[in-house]
């Protein structure tokens, strides 16, 4: 393999810590953030006003120039783990203050910067692609319960390549890294993502790790429960 393409939750970093520290972090401070930022968030809004209009779990009215009410719907969809691309920009920029504040420090599941290390000495690039968007990805590996791991990444990728549980998402990436998918190995949680990577051309493995749910289908993808001996 020349890259290693990784997953966050569940794969990287406790399933956990995004549900339980990052996601409940965010809703608290939705209301405050969009009442103080509320000018500077046009392309997000723009974005929700498309978003709305197709959405029908959401039944209140939804008011595009009312700070309240754009308020109100990204906490719905907070509550429902929407993978919105607006609403993971604004979670982002929210955890961009608590990484900076020192009221968040990501956790990260022992055996990785390890396995970066030697990812890294081997000549291989480590690649990320999660729901979360760029600049949440490097925030939780920049502060982190190992230190700063963002030396080690090349690359993070987010849903503006694509849908996670499309091939074409995986087929973009390796475009962009200028990979041939055949030498980039994807790790994920979720069975449909690898499918999806290795309809693609690419090798997966899915990560077993605690806290993540049991797996109840058959599983054709290698399993690995650490990165240790990953390569």
């Amino acid at each position: 393999m020349k890259s290693i393409l990784l997953d966050i939750e569940g794969t990287t970093t406790p399933i956990e810590f995004v549900h339980k520290i990052l996601f409940p972090f965010a809703r608290r401070k939705v209301p405050g953030y969009i009442s103080t930022n509320f000018e500077n968030l046009e392309s997000e809004i723009l974005q929700f006003i498309s978003e709305h209009q197709k959405d029908l779990g959401y039944t209140d009215h939804f008011d595009p120039t009312s700070a309240k009410s754009v308020a109100k719907y990204l906490a719905f969809l907070i509550d429902a783990d929407r993978k919105s691309t607006p609403l993971k920009s604004i979670q982002g920029k929210i955890w961009k203050e608590g990484y900076e504040s020192g009221e968040l420090k990501s956790e990260i599941f022992d055996d990785v910067p390890d396995a970066f290390e030697r990812w890294k000495s081997a000549g291989m690039t480590v690649a990320i692609f999660s729901s979360g968007s760029v600049l949440a990805q490097q925030l939780l590996f920049r502060y982190t319960d190992h230190g700063d791991l963002t030396p080690f990444i090349s690359s993070y990728f987010d849903t503006n390549i694509g849908p996670k549980r499309d091939s074409k998402s995986y087929e973009a990436i390796a475009a962009e890294i200028d990979i041939s998918p055949a030498e980039i190995l994807f790790v994920s949680d979720i069975i449909a993502e690898l499918d999806a990577a290795r309809e693609a051309g690419l090798s997966t493995a899915l990560a077993v790790r605690p806290g993540n749910p049991p797996i109840e289908t058959d599983v054709s993808h290698r399993v690995v429960t650490t990165f240790d001996g990953l390569e």
